[in-house]
Order: structure tokens, then C-alpha cells, then sequence
């Protein structure tokens, strides 16, 4: 006997029929869940511009302020975009590009005090998931609850 069951399984069956049957819903769901840390973020950093600015400067990235304005700015605008399904292959390539960026200049785990690096670690991975998600959405589009969607009907 096997230890999975095979492609023929009634529960493999329901999972596909399922994913079938709300597709459209689940891939409006992951993208407002992949936003959710775009829409948080942007907004934390447009409140606190001065904040955003210090973490800059602690990385040694300069201008701090206008890239603190360009971070909040870029987070809102990609986090809305993928909850909307606006340019959604766009909105998720750039995501994966941004969340690159940000692990080269400030998640480098392997920089932090022996103590600190584990946790720094799984923050590490949290953001390779992300860029994940990011893929997945550039390879699948935004499905039917989306403006893409409502815009290539017309």
C-alpha cells in the first residue's frame, strides 16, 4: 500500500476541484494577503518619514529622506496595485524586485550579532517566501476579481 495516495485520489480530486471552483477568489485573496505587508509598511513609513529616514541613514543609504519618501510612496502604490489587480504583472515584478533590494541593503543576517542572527534568519527566509508570492503572481495574473480583468474585457 502507499504511503500518498495517487493522481486519482478523491482527496488530490477535491483539492483540484476546489482550486477550480475558487480560483479566482483564492488568487484575490493571495494578493491582498501578499499586500497587506506593502500597505502596512508604505504606511508606517509615510507617518514617520523622519523614522524611515534614521533606518536609512543606519544602512548608509543617502539621500535618506527623499528615498524614505520613495519607499513609503513605492510601497503604498505596489501594495494597492496588487490588492486592485492594477498592472498586477508589473505591481508583482516589482514587488520581487523591491523585496530583493530591501534583503541586499538591510536583511542581511549574516551582519547582525551572533545573537540576533537566527531571528534575523527566519526574517531572511519570511522575504525569499515573499518574493515566492511575487512570482506566482507574475506567472498567474490577477484573475477575474481584478481591473485587469474588467480593462481586457472592454
Amino acid at each position: 500500500m502507499a504511503l500518498l495516495p495517487g493522481p486519482s485520489s478523491s482527496l488530490l480530486s477535491f483539492a483540484d476541484d476546489l482550486a477550480a471552483r475558487w480560483g479566482d477568489v483564492l488568487l484575490l485573496a493571495g494578493r491582498i494577503l501578499l499586500a497587506s505587508l506593502f500597505l502596512a509598511s508604505g504606511y508606517g513609513a509615510f507617518n514617520n518619514i523622519a523614522g524611515t529616514a534614521a533606518y536609512l541613514v543606519s544602512l548608509g543609504l543617502s539621500p535618506p529622506v527623499p528615498l524614505a519618501w520613495f519607499t513609503a510612496i513605492l510601497e503604498l502604490v505596489l501594495g494597492v496595485a496588487l490588492v486592485l489587480g492594477v498592472a498586477t504583472r508589473w505591481a508583482a515584478l516589482g514587488t520581487f524586485v523591491w523585496v530583493l533590494i530591501t534583503v541586499i541593503t538591510a536583511h542581511r543576517y549574516w551582519t547582525y550579532p551572533a545573537a540576533q542572527q537566527g531571528a534575523q534568519y527566519i526574517n531572511f527566509l519570511k522575504n525569499l517566501s515573499i518574493m515566492g508570492g511575487a512570482l506566482y503572481v507574475f506567472a498567474t495574473g490577477a484573475g477575474r476579481y481584478a481591473v485587469d480583468a474588467i480593462l481586457a474585457r472592454r
